[in-house]
């Protein structure tokens, strides 16, 4: 079940008296930890790829570090909808992980040595296009010696999102401390493309949105 910020009942006790509107029936087929992890980066995932930016047959998802349990949910949900995804991985062992996923599909770009430039592939990738949504795990704000090294190696810049983003695209953020200039709201105005954020625990924010998260489960 859930029990969002503005609910009446406390869930800091050892039992809880819950009305039967606030839960979801688990499967029989289900165990409990993999219950336990649609909760979070499960809710979060279809959220970003049915409500903030609905994926069609067809479409092109930029998942970043797709090893990771978001990325992971995230990169089945967009391939069950036919979608064409595109995931980084931060290791040789995120790298392998990724290409034995079911259904196989995923096109996996190592960034691990900092070599490889997340943007040129993805234009390589999509002919020049653009990807039409991209999810990340976070973004660089600033130049590469004004950022930690282990933070500079792994995450995009956030121009590089603003570049490989296609014309209409959808950029759905974690980043919370998101800062864009001038001249990449202008970028994203010429694209007509649209920012959204996604919080990690948006799921229990608000009693209004229960049934729509139940629902989900």
């Amino acid at each position: 079940g859930i029990l969002p910020l503005d609910s009446e009942e406390s869930g800091v006790c050892e039992v809880i008296l819950v009305h039967e509107h606030y839960l979801a029936l688990k499967p029989q087929k289900l165990c409990w930890a993999e219950a336990a992890g649609a909760l979070r980066d499960g809710l979060r995932a279809y959220t970003a790829l049915h409500y903030l930016a609905p994926v069609s047959p067809g479409t092109s998802v930029l998942v970043l570090d797709g090893a990771s349990p978001f990325g992971t949910i995230a990169i089945q949900l967009a391939q069950h909808r036919g979608a064409k995804v595109i995931s980084t991985a931060h290791s040789l062992e995120d790298k392998q992980y990724l290409e034995r996923l079911r259904p196989a599909g995923a096109r996996v770009i190592d960034v691990s040595h900092g070599k490889i430039d997340v943007a040129e592939s993805c234009l390589e990738e999509t002919g020049g296009l653009g990807v039409d949504i991209v999810l990340d795990s976070g973004v660089r704000l600033y130049s590469a010696e004004d950022e930690p090294a282990s933070r500079c190696q792994l995450l995009p810049h956030k121009h590089d999102i603003i570049t490989l983003l296609g014309v209409g695209g959808r950029w759905i953020t974690t980043e919370r401390n998101l800062q864009l200039d001038p001249p990449d709201s202008h970028s994203l105005f010429l694209k007509g493309a649209t920012v959204s954020f996604l919080n990690e625990e948006v799921w229990n924010l608000s009693n209004v949105q229960q049934g729509k998260y139940l629902d989900i489960l």
